[in-house]
């Protein structure tokens, strides 16, 4: 409660249409909510390490520095014209719920254009949640911050305290199209084809390289899944939800460490045992959206025979390089894709679930392994030769046996060999694709 008095004094008796984002949202307030340092415990001898080695040093810009010049951007709304926008939050406008609180479909005066409407996602917090308050602040500084095709745009957003009680209301671009998640696992909508899962799926990694590797200090999405994955009217993909985002590790520390927070069958495991965060998790993560994107099923399903209903265990019993692979594919597809391609996916998902994150790719090289799968797709051609079973690449699965390695060359070169086992699949799809070619050339010229 005590972060927001700035709102009620900063911006009394000013008119809601001409009002702009805070100069400053308290930052030395907002640390202990997402920054790079741990705040609830440091001061115990059994945090002290932890402490050291996830402290941000003061040369790098946080996220809420960098908001400081970005926060004029931002729309602030009063709960009124939002409560106007929803026809009062009416159950007819909702189009989703989740921790933080519900979802509506709401209508607003358009900047861009006076006299129309734009349409938008207003999501409300749960009043009754301590962790939505420090969810809405995240997501207000993060998506004031961020900008890229990829991630959802923050339009503005409402704090009021009012005779309903403490209000405080995120205002996003809206997405038709739902989520990725709707178009995987609900049966309601119709098959996502294979090249359109493919595009999907670059254009979200390309999010996640920004995040990582974009900005002035990284940034750890901590909660990435398919249901945060919302797609337009044309099915371009948007990174949502920022409320677990967190400011990576930077000036040479290894980890941020935190409280360990996400959703179960996502987290990675060294998280989940240490706390100990950085950006190799979201790999993890990843790694297991990319299994459901190949397989249609979620990451752990109860509704399933017990021995799959956890998907990496399941994955596990169809390597990528065996006969048995085509069994784990989402039969909705009946069989209309690329097996060479599906083939790499599931290698760059086996290298995103390695045991030891020093092992995972950084996200510039899964998007260059997933742009090679879909050049292998649209090209139409399969391989003839399948390349022999690499043992790392069955070995890197989610739980299969591997030596984490040290540090070094050995860590270095067991990653070269993944993607360069990637690299040669598409090779081989294009020399196929070359041979069929050249009888063709041949005849043409006699």
């Amino acid at each position: 409660m005590k972060c927001f008095p700035f709102f009620k004094e900063k911006f009394r008796g000013l008119p809601s249409e001409r009002r702009s984002a805070p100069a400053s949202i308290s930052n030395s307030k907002l640390v202990s909510t997402y920054g790079t340092g741990t705040s609830a415990s440091c001061g115990s001898e059994t945090n002290k390490n932890s402490c050291k080695s996830s402290g941000s040093a003061s040369s790098t810009r946080s996220i809420p520095a960098v908001f400081d010049e970005k926060a004029h951007n931002l729309r602030v709304f009063d709960f009124k014209e939002l409560s106007n926008a929803t026809n009062d939050f009416s159950r007819l406008l909702k189009i989703g719920e989740g921790g933080f609180g519900s979802v509506y479909k709401g209508f607003i005066k358009s900047p861009e254009a006076p006299g129309r409407r734009a349409t938008v996602a207003i999501k409300t917090l749960n009043q009754n949640s301590l962790q939505g308050h420090k969810q809405w602040l995240a997501e207000v500084q993060f998506l004031g911050v961020v900008d890229h095709p990829n991630l959802v745009k923050l339009v503005g957003y409402c704090a009021s305290d009012n005779e309903r009680g403490i209000q405080r209301l995120l205002v996003y671009e809206y997405m038709p199209n739902k989520s990725l998640e709707h178009h995987l696992f609900n049966k309601a909508y119709p098959v996502l084809p294979w090249d359109k899962r493919l595009k999907i799926v670059v254009d979200v990694a390309e999010g996640l390289r920004y995040l990582h590797e974009g900005l002035s200090i990284p940034v750890i999405f901590r909660d990435f899944k398919a249901s945060n994955v919302l797609l337009d009217e044309n099915f371009k993909p948007k990174l949502s939800d920022f409320g677990l985002a967190r400011e990576g590790p930077s000036d040479g520390r290894s980890h941020v460490s935190t409280a360990v927070m996400g959703t179960h069958g996502y987290a990675a495991p060294e998280y989940i045992e240490t706390g100990h965060l950085t950006t190799k998790s979201d790999l993890w993560a990843f790694g297991v959206v990319l299994f459901e994107i190949l397989t249609g099923r979620r990451a752990l399903d109860r509704n399933l025979p017990k021995p799959e209903q956890r998907l990496l265990d399941w994955v596990k019993k169809f390597p990528p390089r065996s006969h048995r692979f085509a069994a784990v594919m989402d039969p909705r597809l009946e069989q209309r894709y690329s097996a060479a391609a599906a083939r790499m996916v599931a290698e760059l998902a086996n290298a995103c679930l390695a045991k030891s994150p020093r092992d995972r790719p950084a996200m510039g090289e899964v998007v260059e392994s997933l742009r090679r799968a879909l050049e292998v797709t649209e090209s139409g051609e399969e391989p003839e030769d399948q390349p022999a079973a690499s043992p790392r690449s069955s070995d890197a699965a989610a739980g299969g046996e591997e030596q984490e390695g040290g540090k070094g060359a050995g860590v270095a070169a067991s990653t070269k060999r993944r993607l360069f086992h990637l690299a040669k699949l598409a090779e081989t799809a294009n020399a196929e694709h070359i041979r069929r070619l050249y009888p063709m050339h041949r005849f043409n010229r006699g």
